[in-house]
């Protein structure tokens, strides 16, 4: 493996323990963002710690969100603030025979870096298609373009990923020997978000055929269709 595939650990993202879990693989990085619908931005504002939920999208090694143009949760961590966003799946609940051992099967992210506004209302354009395009590919040469006036009630922000961490517990549960002979229920219960059947606005009158990328996805795990959408 060479170094331009791994994010090299610093002292923000180097595990001491459960090092089994962690990679710091790019494509695994990518493969748990990329997969990922919702992060979680942390960052200090006025010296207290503040962490937002929103949307994002990845280009390489940079990622974007957006929100309104006024918003507090935007003009932070656009400031040049360090940042720390993750993104965290739940793949299930697993259950031992102890309390000790019960557990949880996950796939996590932790991204470090610097966030900068997107300025030019151009670049602003072609990211939120691309933001489009990771959740519903093809979709925005069906829309009306976005006007100027729109653009700039929107803001964007762009971190470059700095370090980046990859963490993941799968399997099932690791019993211990004080653990023999109770019978209580043990094993794994998966946990998915999937698509559900699209609902037509009926208020909006007739409308065109479904987007290509949501035909027949009913029932498909979003994790899955996200991962796939962004590696058409």
């Amino acid at each position: 493996m060479n170094d331009s595939a791994v994010f090299a650990p610093g002292e923000r993202t180097r595990v001491r323990r459960r090092a089994e879990r962690v990679s710091y693989d790019e494509a695994a990085v990518f493969d748990i963002l990329d997969s990922a619908l919702v992060a979680h931005v942390g960052y200090l504002f006025e010296g207290r710690p503040v962490v937002t939920p929103t949307a994002f999208w990845r280009s390489g090694r940079r990622l974007y969100w957006h929100g309104a143009a006024a918003a507090r949760s935007l003009r932070t961590p656009a400031s040049g603030l360090p940042i720390c966003l993750t993104a965290t799946h739940v793949d299930g609940l697993v259950l031992g025979r102890s309390g000790f051992v019960h557990s949880v099967n996950y796939r996590s992210v932790m991204a470090f870096g610097h966030g900068r506004p997107i300025e030019d209302l151009q670049a602003r354009r072609a990211a939120l298609d691309a933001f489009l395009e990771r959740l519903y590919p093809g979709r925005t040469a069906e829309l009306r373009p976005i006007s100027e006036a729109e653009l700039k009630q929107i803001s964007v922000v762009e971190m470059i990923i700095e370090e980046a961490t990859a963490k993941v517990r799968a399997g099932g549960v690791k019993d211990l020997p004080a653990d023999a002979g109770w019978t209580a229920w043990s094993g794994v219960v998966p946990v998915s978000t999937r698509l559900g059947p699209p609902a037509p606005d009926q208020a909006l009158g007739p409308q065109g055929a479904l987007p290509a990328s949501l035909a027949g996805a009913e029932g498909r795990r979003l994790d899955e269709a996200l991962l796939a959408w962004a590696r058409s």
